[in-house]
């Protein structure tokens, strides 16, 4: 018939190709850790069409993201869970349980480890306080990001793009009556975050709890874990009595960082 139209279907090798390419772009993008619709044309070898076609379907799936429209691609959560779920509980955490140790000696306080999911902060490793009065272990335990400190030096090393796209609403969910309450709230504070190197915590996850938190970076600076102190706000008295213990988070985060960075854990 003239006016017939015919649907041409995706051949199985078709579909396999556009796998492969896709797969290709994540390996890509992760050695990268930045790249450009003609980047990937030219890489792979076809039509920007599809490149950008590819690409997006990526990011759809949180395997990639863009810090503006029509910006470079770079790694995405999903791509940074598959890595997490892979070493950040196993190497990251041996790695961390002497310095957690060291850390909790040092400041007598609680120390852990957590990592990202979603908006949520997981404590994946603790070491308790030597105090009679001292927080409790946290590890396994789950937190509001953004009402906490160690949640809110995990979202500081995402860029504001991502926290936009993580947090699409105004208001935020309050775990205490001191919990930030709204994204602009958030945002100012991710910004002092960043500025200073460290967050802090005065009862917005748990009553009666203070803490000061440090981000571990990836290569590209996104948020691989973080490592915390906290204290029994009735002991440190007012923020700066838990701003004093910067020094010590600070140098068991550099010291973990150092080791991550080495050539022997990475090539285990």
């Amino acid at each position: 018939m003239a006016n017939e139209v015919q649907e041409v279907a995706a051949t199985p090798s078709d579909r396999l190709t556009s796998v492969d390419n896709a797969l290709w772009l994540l390996q890509l993008v992760a050695e990268r850790q930045a790249l450009r619709v003609s980047e990937a044309a030219e890489l792979l070898g076809v039509a920007r069409s599809t490149a950008h076609r590819l690409l997006s379907a990526l990011r759809r799936r949180d395997f990639l993201m863009q810090d503006k429209p029509n910006g470079v691609y770079r790694p995405g959560p999903a791509l940074h869970a598959i890595g997490m779920a892979a070493i950040s509980r196993i190497d990251i955490r041996r790695i961390a349980e002497p310095v957690l140790e060291q850390l909790r000696d040092q400041t007598r306080e609680t120390s852990s480890l957590a990592i990202l999911e979603g908006t949520m902060a997981r404590f994946i490793e603790c070491r308790e306080g030597l105090s009679d009065i001292r927080v409790g272990s946290r590890t396994g335990i789950v937190r509001f990001a953004h009402a906490s400190a160690i949640g809110k030096a995990l979202l500081a090393a995402l860029p504001d793009a991502e926290i936009n796209r993580r947090y699409p609403d105004k208001e935020l969910p309050a775990a205490t009556p001191a919990s930030i309450t709204t994204k602009h709230q958030l945002m100012l504070e991710l910004t002092q975050v960043r500025r200073q190197g460290y967050a802090l915590n005065w009862e917005e996850s748990s009553d009666g709890v203070a803490a000061i938190a440090v981000a571990l970076v990836d290569a590209a600076g996104g948020p691989l874990a973080a490592v915390s102190v906290a204290v029994p706000s009735m002991r440190a008295g007012n923020l700066a009595g838990i701003r004093a213990l910067a020094p010590d988070v600070q140098q068991a985060a550099e010291l973990i960082q150092e080791q991550l960075r080495s050539p022997t854990w990475s090539g285990r």
